[in-house]
């Protein structure tokens, strides 16, 4: 059953608002594919427990079609979401796919995996994103592990004004195919309508929404006499607000049209030392995995 926006308010529920606005930077990985980065770049260096975010679109062979080759990581997990396009991946115990449009891979790369994704076209446009998701320390040598979700698999479940792609976590009782209990992060990919929409988050997790075509408001929460205790935040095309761990609830609208993505994650406030692909708490981890990797023993 689909509750109205009045019906999941109570005096309990609050507003994440959003405490900083981030625009990506152009840059380029791989071997050169064009890309914007979020998380990760000097405004923005992390956003525990999300460690990197990239979005990538282009209709220019010449700006993805050399890929990203093989490389080698450990001790986090990379999310690779497809919005247009196709993506084949291998590694290198013999894992291999394709990524569709509206589809999802999430590989827990714990131990060590040395992994390649190369674009399956020679034209067309090719777009969609990338997260790094730490892992907490308990969990950074644990077995690699994927899973390949076909956009079929996606679920989606209707809102007032919002229609949302359930990846990972749950709305209204609608779980996610994505299943990954080190730190149960929530993926949403929510369109938007004309008018305001809600969606229920978890009270104390991080994380943020980015929009990747049009705008949109993130409505601050109401006093008693209704007005705004807090300003609202707009948000553009390319840009990402990052979210308060206050709050259970995040409140979106629009005039016209609005896609983006909601994500959010609990912290796992651990130290992070990072080398590139290597992700781990202490410097002397950081050098066993160059050492296991340059000796060919990370994965």
């Amino acid at each position: 059953m689909i509750m109205s926006t009045t019906m999941l308010a109570s005096n309990q529920d609050s507003n994440k608002r959003v405490e900083k606005v981030v625009s990506g930077i152009a840059t380029s990985d791989g071997a050169g594919v064009s890309l914007t980065r979020i998380i990760g770049q000097p405004d923005l260096p992390r956003l525990d427990p999300f460690l990197m975010l990239d979005f990538f679109g282009s209709d220019n062979p010449g700006e993805y079609i050399a890929g990203f080759p093989a490389h080698p990581h450990r001790g986090f997990q990379t999310v690779t979401y497809m919005l247009a396009g196709k993506m084949r991946h291998k590694d290198s115990v013999g894992n291999e796919g394709v990524i569709e449009a509206g589809g999802i891979q999430w590989m827990n790369a714990g131990k060590g995996i040395i992994h390649e994704e190369m674009p399956e076209q020679e034209e067309g446009l090719l777009q969609g994103f990338q997260l790094w998701v730490n892992l907490p320390a308990s969990e950074k040598m644990s077995s690699p592990n994927y899973q390949d979700i076909k956009p079929d698999e996606v679920p989606e479940v209707s809102l007032p004004n919002a229609t949302v792609k359930v990846l990972a976590g749950s709305v209204q009782g609608t779980r996610g195919p994505v299943k990954t209990a080190a730190v149960s992060p929530s993926f949403y990919d929510v369109t938007l309508k004309q008018g305001e929409t809600e969606i229920q988050l978890e009270e104390g997790s991080s994380g943020f929404v980015y929009v990747y075509e049009g705008q949109c408001n993130t409505k601050a929460n109401s006093d008693e006499n209704g007005s705004s205790s807090d300003s609202n935040t707009a948000l553009k095309s390319g840009e990402l607000g990052v979210l308060s761990n206050a709050g259970n609830r995040i409140v979106l609208s629009t005039d016209t049209q609005c896609k983006c993505i909601v994500v959010t994650g609990q912290p796992i406030n651990e130290p992070v030392v990072q080398y590139g692909p290597f992700v781990m708490n202490t410097q002397q981890e950081i050098i066993k995995a160059f050492n296991d990797y340059q000796s060919g023993t990370l994965a």
